[in-house]
């Protein structure tokens, strides 16, 4: 297997985990919120993963990496096999794995406490539709991808340096 592809894909799955645990904390924050600047309450955001395949290799990378830097220059076309990309040096949207915040379209709910300066005129007050228990349940199954990806990254390292230590 490929090292650099493997930590592309880590890598890619690492920005996904850091993008739903950014959306759940901003849920848990604004658990309360009842008058966002459009005046409406807070509306709880989702992440959605996709698949998006990536189409630059890494030997593309590294060439222009080369050609900025000016003194290194590529002398033999097999010095560079054609391998996949590394998200951290490319457009984010080239990624295999990318996770988008969206607005969850579910309904706000209603809470009678007529002592809230934003109750109406019956006593209700909307809040937004944000369960705190599965926001965490969500958070620590995003901490297990994050720790996940960082095991696997580390042990694609590891075997890279370990090869390394084979031609001494």
């Amino acid at each position: 297997m490929d090292l650099f592809k493997a930590m592309g894909i880590s890598g890619s799955g690492l920005n996904a985990q850091r993008t739903l645990i950014n959306v759940i904390s901003m849920n848990l924050a604004n658990v309360q919120t009842t008058r966002t600047q459009g005046g409406e309450p807070y509306r709880r955001r989702r992440a959605v993963f996709s698949h998006v395949p990536g189409d630059q290799g890494f030997s593309d990378i590294l060439l222009t990496k080369l050609e900025v830097a000016g003194h290194l220059l590529r002398t033999h076309p097999d010095h560079f096999p054609q391998s996949y990309f590394l998200p951290w040096e490319v457009d984010q949207q080239q990624g295999w794995v990318r996770a988008e915040m969206i607005e969850d379209i579910s309904g706000h709910k209603m809470v009678y406490d007529p002592s809230h300066p934003d109750a109406d005129a019956n006593g209700y007050v909307l809040l937004p539709n944000i369960n705190p228990i599965e926001e965490m349940v969500n958070l620590l199954a995003a901490i297990r991808g994050y720790e996940a990806n960082v095991t696997a990254f580390n042990a694609a390292k590891n075997m890279a340096l370990k090869a390394l230590e084979i031609g001494r």
